[in-house]
Order: C-alpha cells, then structure tokens, then sequence
C-alpha cells in the first residue's frame, strides 16, 4: 500500500459498548421510576444493542430493504413481503427482550422498564421497532372483543419470535399493525371512505367484510391489523388478519412499499382490503376514541425513540471528539467544542428525563397507583408535549451530532455510517402519529381533561423553589393556562410547557450544574443553536457525566 495512503486520526467505530452502563441520565429515571426494578435484563439489553454484532444487524437490516413479492411463480396472490435475514435476528432480540405486548401483563413498573429497554434498542435500530410499538399500543384495545382477547392476548405478550408467514393462531408469539390513514384524510381520520359492511358472525364476534384502501401501513407483514373503516354505525374499529380462521389468506392486498428517507428496514407500505374478513372491536361507532388511546401509546415510543436516537448520536460525536486531533489538541478539549458537546448532553439527558416520566405516568395509571388522579393528568398532558418538543428537537440534534464528525458524519459507506442513518430516522418519529400541529392542538384539547395547571404546577414546585428563573417561568406559564389558550400560540405553549417540566427533572434527577446550565440556557438564554451554553457553565461535571471528560 503507499505509503501516502496511511490512516491516521481517524476515530474508531463505538462498537461492544454496554448502552445501559453508558447511559446515566437512563440510570437516574428507573431507579426514581421504578427503585424495585432488576437491572440485569437492562444492562443484558444494553450489552446486546451495544455488540457489533447487533450494529452490523443494523447495517444489513438497513442497506438490504425489504422487498415485496404480490404473487408466487404460478401467478397466486401472495402479498408477501421478504426481509433480510438481519431484519428476523434485530425483530427478534426486541421480542425476546419484551419490548411489545408484554408489560401489560407485567403488573406496576413493567411500562417503564419497556421504556427503558426500547430507548436502549432504539440507539441500534430503530425501524425495526414500528412492529414492536404497535403490537404495544393496540394490546389493550384487543379487550373490547373478549373472544378475540381470549385468542391472541398470550401470543402478544410471548417472547419466542416466529417469523413464519402463517396464521397467527398457528404462531408462539405475533405482532400486531394498524391501518388508519387515507390519501384523501391524513390525520383527519374522520374523512376515511374505507366500509365495512356486515357478514355474519362467529367464534370472534360480529364478522364484516372490509373494502378500501390506506395511504400507509407499516409493517404489513404483522399477523394482524386494527383498521378504521366506515360500518353501519359510524366510524368503527376492525381486527383484520393476514388469515382468516380458517387458514385461507385474507383479502389484503399490498399495492407498494414506501421508497422513504429513511427508516429502510421497516416495510411501509400502501394497501388495498377487497372484501377482507375483520371483526368488531368495542362499540361500532367509537373507532376515533380507540385510535386516539393507541396513538397516545405509539406517540410515547415516539419520545422513547428520539431520545435514544439522541443518546446514540451524543455518544458517537463523543466517541470521536475523544480520539480526533485538531490544531495540537482532542477535539474534546477544544473550548467551542466542549461548548456544542455539553449542550448536546443535556439536551439528551432533558429528553430522556421527559419521555421517561411520561412512562412512568401511563405505567401508574395503568397498574393502579395513581390514587389521586394526579398521574392520569401528567399523562394526558405530557403525551403531546413529549411528542411534540422532544422529537422536534431530534432532528437539530442530530444535524449538530453530525457536524462534530464533519464529513464523515454526512458519509454513508453502505451503511456504516451510523450517523447519517440517525440523521435520516429523526424526522420520521416528529411526523408519525400526528406533526407538530395536531400535538399542539391536542395539548389545547388536554387542558380540558381536569385541572391541569394545578398538576403541573405541583411537579414543578421543587425546582421552583430554588430557582427565581424557573419560578417566574412557571408564574407566565401558569396564566397561560389558566388564560385563553388558543391554536394559534399552541407551538409556544407546548414548548415552554416541556422546558420547565424538563427544568423540573434535572432539578430532581441530575447533578446540579445540569440543571443550572439548562436554565441558563434554555429559559434565560436562546436555544436556537447549540453550544451557547453560558461561560458559568460547569462544563467538567456535565462532560464527565456523559463520557466526554
């Protein structure tokens, strides 16, 4: 080789790293979320994800799209889509690790240790996670159909993958979809023209024949899928299989798959039902209210997901700032970038605090514990601040992460490239599940569910106390509620609502220069540009803390 050719000052790959161990603004929130919690399927998760072994699952997954097969060679409709063998090995180890169905059968903390674990998978793959955070969401709604319930319940929450193309009766463990949106409607689901049409009944219930079609559907390969269509009574809620009980292929026609920015591994795609065989679920007519308790679940994964997201780019930017040399010093030791490096941090670290409270407020809902109706409201107040501000933060962060790298960051090199995977996959969770607008709108809706300023101001009161910043924030914010509050200054409400609640948890969370430096920054400061933390900042403590020192 010549000898001009010599690599050097090159950092190396973040590989066999445990992400668990790596991550201690994670650490902080289950043990304050969940203190009885087991760690070491945590830190086993954190050691798997972390494996180049897993890492070069994500590349294959990633780089080898799926690809769809309509008919066999004798010219029958199969509609059946093909993934790399990567993409079983990935959708496997979430399954194995009860990353879908199963925390609803895990009783008070289960939730926020899925949480845990999915923001820990989401920094290897995170598209291979769609199935996964839908299996999650749409597992309660299967109670409104007890026959159904009785029937698929135990092969949501199992853990042993099968990826076999069969009935998902003939299955150990299934994944479940959901088809909602319509070209014509988008997020107005009520513009859905897809009918459903009785067709008797059976061992599941009222049976109907489905006809029409949707815009997305993401993982059509699911064993089954809730569907919004149009029936006697109203806009209604259909369980919809790939087979029908009696082994024969249900009428699911898979026109295409998406050819999207990013998110490669998972198979989006556009469907047609002609005539398929779906089964009521709850009461005909109450399809919006079932699809709206589902998107509450799947926009929690959305935070989970950026935020992890978040972490890994943080620890890749970290990873070569340690080992780059530029003009006679580390790039970590360099004053401008240890600015971009802290305040990249804490931006992670106040994400990750943020989408694990909201775990930790639909795992007491759901298991009970919230006996003052305290959490029910932080639950429906947080979904779509969470939503909203932590995922519109993912993609700015991930520019940011990216530039530490420079060119190498915005290089791809047939999937290597991990950052410019991450840089694709952020705007899709800010997207998914209703943008920015039907989250801020949503928020106007969630200040009508009780006395939310009341509940807010009570989880803000510590950091109130100690900081006149956050205090007279929180006075502003406060009247902002009690106020008229009105679509149009909705973005602003949401956002300076995430801040302090954001200010609040690295008050009770993180050491106390993460804290002060957030509120320099964020609340007294712009945060329009990273690296602006201010001079006072203790920039040693927050670099420290994330592997930067």
């Amino acid at each position: 080789m010549s000898l001009t050719h010599e690599v050097f000052n090159q950092s190396s790959p973040l590989v066999d790293v445990n992400l668990y161990d790596a991550h201690p603004a994670l650490q902080a929130a289950v043990d304050a979320f969940h203190p009885g919690a087991d760690r070491a399927p945590l830190r086993a998760l954190g050691a798997e994800m972390g494996s180049a072994a897993m890492q070069t699952h994500a590349r294959l997954a990633n780089t080898h799209a799926p690809v769809l097969h309509t008919h066999d060679v004798q010219g029958r409709r199969i509609d059946e889509v093909e993934f790399h063998p990567s993409y079983h090995a990935l959708l496997g180890a979430a399954l194995a690790h009860g990353l879908h169905g199963t925390p609803w059968s895990h009783g008070a903390g289960g939730h926020v240790e899925r949480a845990a674990g999915f923001m820990l998978y989401t920094e290897a793959e995170p598209s291979v996670l769609c199935p996964v955070s839908m299996t999650y969401a749409v597992t309660p709604s299967l109670r409104a159909n007890a026959a159904l319930h009785a029937d698929w319940a135990p092969r949501v929450a199992a853990t042993r993958y099968d990826a076999r193309f069969v009935p998902g009766t003939a299955k150990s463990t299934v994944t479940m979809g959901m088809g909602m949106t319509e070209k014509q409607g988008g997020s107005d689901v009520r513009a859905n023209t897809t009918r459903a049409v009785p067709d008797g009944s059976d061992a599941w219930g009222r049976r109907h024949a489905v006809t029409g079609h949707k815009w997305f559907m993401s993982a059509p390969m699911c064993d089954a899928f809730l569907v919004l269509a149009q029936g006697p009574g109203g806009l209604s809620c259909y369980f919809v299989p790939r087979f029908r009980p009696d082994g024969t292929l249900n009428d699911i026609r898979i026109q295409r798959l998406k050819d999207k920015l990013g998110n490669h591994a998972n198979a989006s795609s556009e469907v047609e039902f002609e005539a398929a065989s779906g089964w009521l679920v709850g009461d005909e007519g109450r399809g919006v209210p079932q699809i709206l308790a589902m998107g509450a679940l799947t926009r929690l994964d959305c935070a989970l997901g950026t935020a992890g997201l978040m972490h890994a780019a943080l620890a890749v930017a970290v990873q070569h700032a340690r080992e780059r040399k530029a003009f006679g010093r580390r790039l970590v030791e360099q004053p401008l970038m240890r600015n971009v490096l802290a305040d990249l941090a804490l931006e992670s670290e106040a994400a990750t605090l943020l989408a694990m409270r909201l775990a930790a407020a639909v795992d007491r809902t759901e298991n009970g514990a919230d006996t003052d109706g305290h959490e029910a409201l932080m639950r429906r107040v947080l979904t779509p601040i969470a939503k909203f501000w932590v995922c519109k933060r993912g993609s700015h962060f991930a520019q940011e992460a990216m530039e530490c790298l420079g060119g190498n960051g915005y290089v791809e090199a047939a999937g290597q490239g991990a950052m410019a995977r991450i840089y694709r996959e952020m705007p899709l969770n800010s997207i998914w599940e209703g943008a920015g607008n039907i989250q801020s709108i949503d928020l106007l809706r969630a200040l009508r569910a009780g006395p939310v300023a009341d509940a807010l101001m009570h989880e803000l009161a510590p950091a109130r106390a100690v900081s006149p910043v956050v205090a007279r924030h929180a006075d502003a914010l406060h009247a902002a509620l009690d106020g008229d509050a009105d679509e149009i200054g909705s973005r602003r409400l949401a956002r300076d609502t995430a801040l302090l609640v954001q200010a609040a948890l690295l008050h009770r969370l993180s050491p106390p220069p993460l804290f002060e430096a957030f509120v320099a920054s964020r609340l007294q400061g712009a945060n329009d540009a990273f690296g602006q933390l201010p001079r006072a900042a203790d920039f040693d403590t927050i670099l420290a803390r994330h592997g930067a020192a």
